[in-house]
């Protein structure tokens, strides 16, 4: 008789921006074997404490008051993320990219319908269990859904139907382990928002904003593209040739999309038309 293994993982998921200049729709995501969590939280937990950063951290709070310590807190984070102990996952959509023949459904549940393409897709689970005799079992966290109940709830149960997606691989989600948090009592996805946010940031040229009636940017602008820059040097010890605007390459190997430490993608619908007139060169 074979006993079946029970593997467990986590993923937080949050979105930051929905419309920006060139890019649009941010989600940001980071898996955990659910068995490491409590450690790993710990740990972060700890670092935070020897920072002394003890309210919840996130990109938008990012000053120059606080920088080294954002930039020594995603450092250590990023020993995590290095050691495939995080994977994080980036998806975003370029304006360029328009979709055509949208109804109003779509438009309606955009932020929904890119949110449930985000989980199905962007964390490669159905590479997680070549050994399909072992039992993996799904947890998934969300920040606080911005939507009414009713709508919440009709798209947790769109999550809840993935089952049937995942389920060929033997991966299982069950309903009360779809929940929703609050990112200020999970220091993971805290340091995922910071990453997310600094996609954003950069992607829709934030950081060449000038201050009102001014030819110079502000020390919060600097302060952040500094930010920035650090996360993009820890990313590029782990692929030297990565690029941000675009899907990450699987490299021949569709498993990547689940090997991978850390992964972008650049979400388009397959009926998309590209329109030059929205891009960065154009404006």
């Amino acid at each position: 008789m074979v006993i079946k293994m029970k593997k467990q993982y986590l993923i937080y998921a949050d979105e930051s921006h929905r419309k920006g200049k060139y890019f649009s729709n941010f989600y940001g995501g980071a898996l955990v074997n659910y068995r490491e969590v409590e450690k790993i939280n710990n740990k972060l937990n700890a670092k935070k404490e020897e920072l002394s950063l003890f309210q919840e951290v996130k990109w938008t709070k990012v000053t120059e008051q606080y920088l080294d310590k954002y930039i020594e807190l995603i450092d250590y984070f990023f020993e995590f993320v290095k050691a495939n102990k995080i994977k994080i996952r980036i998806m975003f959509r370029q304006n360029a990219l328009v979709p055509q023949n949208l109804t109003r459904d779509h438009e309606e549940k955009e932020y929904f319908l890119l949110y449930y393409q985000f989980i199905k897709h962007a964390f490669g689970i159905d590479y997680c269990n070549p050994n399909e005799k072992d039992q993996v079992l799904l947890k998934l966290y969300f920040d606080k859904l911005p939507d009414t109940k009713k709508k919440n709830k009709e798209f947790k149960g769109f999550i809840y139907a993935l089952n049937d997606f995942f389920c060929i691989n033997n991966v299982h989600i069950y309903n009360e382990d779809i929940a929703e948090i609050d990112s200020k009592d999970h220091v993971i996805l805290q340091c995922m928002d910071i990453i997310l946010g600094a996609m954003n940031f950069k992607l829709n040229n934030m950081d060449k904003e000038k201050l009102p009636n001014s030819n110079r940017r502000g020390k919060r602008t600097i302060a952040k593209e500094k930010l920035y820059k650090n996360i993009l040097k820890n990313i590029k010890e782990i692929y030297p040739n990565f690029n941000i605007g675009v899907s990450t390459s699987t490299r021949g190997e569709y498993e990547n999309n689940w090997k991978d430490p850390y992964r972008h993608w650049c979400f388009k619908s397959k009926n998309s038309v590209f329109d030059s007139s929205l891009t960065k060169k154009t404006k």
